[in-house]
This record gives C-alpha cells, structure tokens and sequence, in this order.
C-alpha cells in the first residue's frame, strides 16, 4: 500500500507543474499590453511600468516568469495585484466560504443521490423509480443560475416567504449556506443518482450476490457489504472529482446568493484583468483537484485491493 501511494504522489507533480504552466502562460503570454486601463483614461508613467515590470518579471522569458512565480507560491506567497492588494489574503479571506458550500453541496449530492439510486435500484420500474427517473431528468435540463433564481424567488420573502433565501454576511453559517449548496449540486445529484441506480441494478445478478444470498446472509448485509460496496466505485470517482468542479462553478451560486467566495474573487479578477488574482486562485483549484483525484485513487485501493497490484 506505501508503495502505491508514493507511486501515485510522484504522478502528481508532473500533472501539477504542466497544468499550472499551461493556466500560467494562457493568462500572461496572451500578446497585449499589461498596463491597458490600470492608469484610467491616460498611460501609465514611465516609472510605474518600470516598477510593474520589474516586480512581475515581465522582462523574463515566460518560462523563468512561471518559474518564480511558483517559488512564490511554494512559500505561501500568491503575490499583489496592480493596485497592491494581497491575492493571499483575498484567498483566505474567500476561500473557507467557498470550501464550507462546496462540501455542503457535496454532502448534499452524496447523501441524497445514493439514496435515491439504491432504493430505485433495488426496485426498479416502481414509482419511486420512475418518480426519481424524472426528477433527475429535471434536474439535468435546468441550468444551475435557473435552479437557483426559481428557489430564491419562490421560497423567499418574495414567494413563499419559507426561509432568507440571500446571504448578507462575510461568514455565513451552515444553515445560510444549506439552500445555495442544494443548488449547487443539484446537477451532480442526479448523476450520483443514476450512476447508483445502474450500479445497483448491474451487480444484483452478479454471482458474489447469489452466492451471499444462498448463504442465507441477512438482506441489510447483502446490500449494505457486498452489493453497495462494489457499486459505489463509479460514484466515488466521480464524486472526488467532483468537490474541485463544485468550488469552480460555486462563481455562479455564489452571485444568484450573493455569497462573498472565490467565484466573486474570480469575476472580479477577470473584470479587472488582475491575472496574478486569477492564477492565484485557479492555482488552489487545481491543487485541490489532484488531491481529490489521489484520495479517490486510495479509495479505489481500500474497496478492490486488486487494483493496488497492477
């Protein structure tokens, strides 16, 4: 098992280094000039483009660019934008509320998904089946701004009048946050859904099923060790993978909600083009995509030890 995580740790760097080299050169190799609107309606002086230069190495090929960049970055140092705010403290300011939403909407897709897809995957062509069939249907066709405009029109004070659908606070609690992080993984729901449901269905008549049911083994036990166990490979995949794509796309819930996180960072960052702010920021998401990627590696080795031995 050591060996399978060093083997799988040491297949992260060269991932990491590429892809942040990529992000690196798609936001400061683009020709164009760096200064454009910094200065308001007139050029900047002499001095300051010196300045600027200088301190993000703008006279350095790209590759020596990127190269201290990420030296900073390895020390805690993501480095200021033009008017000299610390990305860093933006991020950490951010980030904890877009981490908080993300893993509520990750629970929220977990929980109510496997559910749904084993229950209809042990009864299929019931109506609960064919109640969750559409429901996820539903869901897959609606954008995730519509989901969201829809149950803050209609559950807050403007409709129903149910909860305080807006988020006015810089921290906002967990029961704050329950709503946008529903919509937030509404879409990803229904696909644990029916990845469950078809992984459930598929290994019913497998034989290691047979054979625990002709053991006479206990049904809660048959389902819950041998049947789930096996099918929840796909959705684990998919879900590990899925917390880095929750905390991109939370750009959208985050302004349906008014939520002050790393969305509004990024939209700021790409209005403002403060490219420092933007590699910053996607730089963490990354990170956080190839740790998810390597938890959900060893996952795979903890349910089918077989997979450690290839």
């Amino acid at each position: 098992m050591g060996r399978y995580v060093l083997r799988r740790l040491l297949q992260l760097i060269p991932v990491f280094l590429g892809t942040t080299f990529i992000i690196y050169a798609l936001v400061w190799a683009i020709p164009q000039d760096p200064f454009a609107g910094k200065c308001g309606q007139r050029p900047c002086p002499e001095g300051y483009i010196a300045e600027m230069s200088d301190k993000f190495n703008f006279d350095d090929p790209l590759v020596f660019q990127y190269l201290k960049y990420m030296g900073n970055v390895l020390t805690g140092d993501f480095g200021d934008t033009f008017s000299g705010i610390s990305v860093g403290e933006q991020i950490s300011t951010a980030y904890p509320t877009t981490v908080k939403l993300a893993v509520i909407a990750l629970l929220i897709e977990a929980i109510i998904g496997i559910t749904a897809g084993v229950l209809t995957g042990l009864r299929k062509q019931g109506f609960l089946d064919n109640l969750v069939l559409i429901s996820t249907l539903f869901l897959i066709s609606l954008p995730v701004f519509v989901t969201g405009f829809v149950l803050r029109l209609y559950l807050g004070p403007q409709g129903l009048d149910l909860m305080d659908t807006g988020v006015d606070t810089a921290d906002p609690s967990i029961g704050q946050l329950i709503l946008p992080g529903f919509v937030l993984g509404s879409l990803s729901m229904a696909y644990v859904a029916r990845l469950t449901r078809g992984g459930i269905a598929e290994n019913r008549r497998a034989d290691y099923v047979r054979t625990a049911i002709a053991k006479g083994q206990p049904n809660r036990r048959v389902v819950g060790v041998h049947l789930l166990r096996n099918s929840l490979i796909p959705v684990i995949t998919f879900l590990g993978t899925d917390l880095g794509s929750l905390m991109g796309g939370a750009i959208v819930t985050e302004g349906v909600f008014n939520i002050n996180g790393i969305g509004g960072l990024i939209f700021r960052g790409i209005q403002e083009k403060e490219g420092v702010m933007v590699t910053g920021i996607v730089t963490l998401l990354v990170l956080v995509y190839l740790l998810m990627s390597l938890i959900v590696d060893l996952l795979y080795a903890v349910l089918d030890p077989r997979i450690r031995y290839e």
